[in-house]
């Protein structure tokens, strides 16, 4: 398992029965989680907002203190907007903060070598943190969401972290059907990222099932991915999908090619030690 480090704006004070409390820089959340099945002693009154689930799906957010509708966290020199969305989440997945060494890193290292633009594919991108990660090491990015209001998001993000000016396109689109345009284009890319979600509709009602669909999807990917490429990342929240299963695609798709797959579960160490799992990655690297 690989664990979250030097995220100095979040940490986790403390978990117990469904529910962590944590620290987002000058403000703390009481969110639900399903892992945390023990029960232990967490300071609740703190909170400045506690999310609620309801028994017929979803929930609500109760705001116990003053708190802004939106605030900004940094990684690094990466600086991300913070909001309370419905169904509990923030708009990040502190996490990730361990792919976004990852990517950062690896672009860094082939710049040197080669002096070549880096071109970097976003799949179900999210508020675009990644997409601000590589875009901090000038990385051509391009963002495919199927949420206007994601995307809008990630702009945000960009403009946060003073990267406006960098080479970025954003597209409001389903996955699958931009890649296949894409194949039809010529278009190809040195790094593929992709956070696909279990179930989704693309901009136009299309249907995403994980189980169903990522497979030919990392196919599809592969007529766009250059004879050589940088890394191809896969992250998955899907409860029961095991990391191997996920490295086994990638293992097939990238036989050919000359580098390194590698699987595993993200975590993150809360303040008492305890370590909250916090979905699987599997990943190539040149």
């Amino acid at each position: 398992m690989l664990l979250v480090k030097d995220f100095e704006d979040y940490e986790i004070l403390g978990m117990s029965n469904g529910e962590k409390l944590e620290r987002w820089k000058d403000y703390y959340l009481l969110r639900p989680d399903p892992e945390i099945i023990w029960k232990d002693k967490i300071d609740k009154n703190i909170a400045h907002a506690h999310y609620h689930r309801s028994n017929k799906g979803g929930g609500y957010w109760e705001k116990k203190k003053p708190l802004p509708d939106r605030w900004t966290v940094n990684y690094k020199n990466l600086t991300f907007n913070v909001k309370l969305m419905g169904f509990k989440h923030t708009g990040i997945f502190p996490e990730q903060s361990i792919n976004w060494d990852f990517m950062m890193n690896k672009i860094e290292e082939e710049k040197k070598k080669t002096n070549k633009p880096v071109k970097v594919l976003n799949l179900f991108a999210y508020t675009g943190c990644a997409s601000v990660a590589c875009l901090s090491k000038d990385a051509e990015v391009t963002h495919v969401d199927s949420s206007r209001g994601m995307i809008d998001w990630a702009k945000e993000n960009v403009k946060s972290s003073g990267l406006e000016n960098k080479k970025i396109r954003f597209l409001v689109d389903d996955c699958v059907k931009f890649v296949k345009r894409e194949i039809r284009r010529g278009n190809k890319y040195d790094a593929i990222i992709m956070d696909p979600p279990s179930y989704g509709r693309g901009s136009k009602n299309e249907i995403w099932d994980i189980e169903k669909d990522l497979f030919n999807l990392v196919e599809l990917c592969m007529e766009i991915l250059e004879e050589e490429p940088l890394f191809f990342i896969i992250n998955s929240y899907t409860a029961g999908l095991s990391p191997i299963v996920i490295e086994n695609i990638l293992k097939m798709k990238l036989k050919d090619k000359k580098g390194t797959i590698t699987s595993g579960e993200l975590g993150i160490k809360s303040k008492n030690g305890l370590i909250l799992p916090c979905g699987v990655y599997a990943r190539y690297e040149k």
